[in-house]
């Protein structure tokens, strides 16, 4: 690659993202944080500065989402969509090594509160495009830009609010790329595999009840609300669901296989994930459906028997497998548990094929010459599932290339997230070919 082709994106693109993460955009899921403002103004600033019209589309005072088109040389082709979230979970610093918001530069990483979910790809994607569009290249086809409010909180005042009431924005799209996919798993030093996210689980967040009879603590009650859901809630937390193996998964195995050398059975678990390193977490989940109690809530004294006890649990079940997932539910919890869906959402999954695909590959191996891009399927979820509902086929690809040791997987959501540095202008270097080839 010659040297003027991504310098401008390979300088601006380290402190664009510690700007990002200076900004707190932390969402507690009830309006009671920042919100997202101050940062969509600062990506509309950055984008107008380089002869874009960005929109502004503010879903409740302070949730602030920011779009924009770039022309591509062929406008009649189908457009693609790369759309990043600006809000990020809470983070504590007393908890921290540096603080979530300062942005600070260590140990050859950026630190901070959305270091990797996903003010990094947000950054790669401002700098590059920033870069094209001071250099005049356009990408072969319009490219339509997102930076959305609310994803950590299920996407309602971000993505599914621009879909449902401005989805004029994406006419045109059928493809997307956007967070937690294109990072790095070395196998050896002849090869490093590049995860592509092409499948993600559905969830059903739930609230558990429970009614029971109230009475007085030194009482015996045999129908005490607490006493029945903390034991269905027990039955739940340890309960394993059994391993269904989709076929993302089984793609995913196949190459990982052959890359290792030696056969994987998903039916052995233990040796399996064994064999996988710092992206274990992330692997192992996507092999059954999950449910993980989260929140307990009973009671107002301590010699009063409630007549009401309540569980909240974060589900996810594999495409394919909801139906399975919510009978299992019912039958593990028992007739006495009541079960209602506080934020739903679709699993999805697509084939690890077409011209984006190879386009991804080839912008891997120019930068990387032992890099192999493979499909994988991500146990969380993303705004991908809003997009869907436009008929936009969604991958994960945010490009980084990692050191082994860095526990990627632990990054998300974590204490002490950070990014490497030169991940970052390795991942401005990859996005930037990328769109010379999508």
């Amino acid at each position: 690659m010659s040297a003027e082709h991504t310098t401008g994106a390979e300088n601006e693109v380290v402190d664009i993202c510690r700007d990002l993460i200076r900004i707190d955009t932390s969402n507690y899921g009830d309006h009671s944080g920042p919100g997202e403002r101050a940062a969509a103004e600062y990506v509309a600033e950055k984008l107008a500065e380089v002869g874009l019209e960005p929109r502004i589309f503010e879903s409740h005072p302070g949730r602030a989402s920011t779009v924009a088109r770039i022309e591509g040389e062929d406008p009649s082709r189908p457009a693609l969509l790369i759309h990043g979230h600006t809000d990020v979970v809470p983070a504590d610093a007393a908890d921290w090594t540096h603080h979530p918001f300062a942005g600070e530069i260590a140990d050859g990483c950026l630190w901070g509160r959305g270091a990797v979910d996903m003010k990094d790809m947000d950054a790669m994607t401002l700098a590059v495009v920033r870069d094209r569009m001071r250099t005049g290249r356009k990408p072969p086809r319009d490219v339509v830009l997102a930076f959305l409010a609310d994803e950590e909180a299920g996407g309602t005042y971000g993505a599914r609010y621009l879909v449902d009431k401005h989805p004029g924005l994406f006419e045109g799209v059928t493809e997307a790329i956007s967070e937690v996919g294109g990072f790095s798993f070395t196998v050896n030093e002849n090869l490093r595999l590049y995860l592509v996210e092409t499948a993600q689980k559905g969830m059903h967040w739930m609230r558990l009840t429970v009614e029971g009879t109230a009475g007085h603590g030194s009482m015996t009650n045999t129908d005490n609300a607490i006493t029945e859901l903390c034991e269905a809630v027990g039955r739940l937390g340890r309960h394993q669901f059994p391993v269904r193996v989709t076929k993302t998964v089984r793609s995913f195995l196949d190459e990982l296989s052959d890359a290792l050398g030696t056969p994987l059975d998903p039916e052995d678990m233990e040796a399996t994930l064994a064999k996988l390193g710092g992206i274990a977490k992330i692997i192992g989940a996507t092999l059954r459906n999950t449910a993980a109690p989260t929140m307990l809530g009973a009671g107002y004294k301590v010699n009063v028997i409630p007549g009401q006890a309540t569980a909240h649990v974060d589900g996810r079940f594999l495409p394919g497998y909801e139906e399975e997932f919510l009978a299992d539910l019912d039958r593990i919890l028992g007739p006495r548990v009541k079960r209602e869906d506080v934020h739903a959402d679709k699993a999805l999954e697509t084939g690890f094929d077409g011209d984006l695909v190879q386009a991804m590959q080839t912008a891997l191996r120019a930068e990387d010459p032992i890099a192999r891009a493979v499909p994988y399927m991500l146990s969380g979820g993303t705004d991908a599932k809003s997009f869907d509902d436009l008929g936009i086929r969604g991958f994960g690809f945010a490009p980084l290339k990692l050191p082994p040791e860095l526990d990627f997987a632990g990054m998300f959501h974590g204490v002490d997230e950070r990014v490497p540095v030169d991940g970052l202008t390795f991942g401005a270097r990859v996005l930037d070919r990328f769109l010379d080839e999508c």
